[in-house]
């Protein structure tokens, strides 16, 4: 199952490579694990999940926030 895009202020849909991160993320999610490695960078980044989890935006830029354009 693949999850929402981030936010385009999240992450850049032009960035080259935008595809591997979605994929990233959504082998993660899939295995049931609350984070991933950046397939560019190699830091470890929260999936959507575990942000849900969370319940509440913790206003620190997450690039998998559910919660980023949701009021508007």
């Amino acid at each position: 199952m693949t999850s929402p895009a981030p936010h385009p202020s999240r992450l850049d849909p032009a960035r080259r490579d935008y595809a591997a991160i979605l994929e990233a993320h959504d082998r993660a999610q899939a295995a049931g694990e609350r984070s991933y490695l950046d397939p560019s960078s190699g830091l470890v980044v929260q999936t959507r999940d575990a942000h849900l989890a969370r319940g509440t935006c913790c206003e620190s830029g997450c690039r998998h926030c559910p919660w980023v354009g949701a009021d508007s």
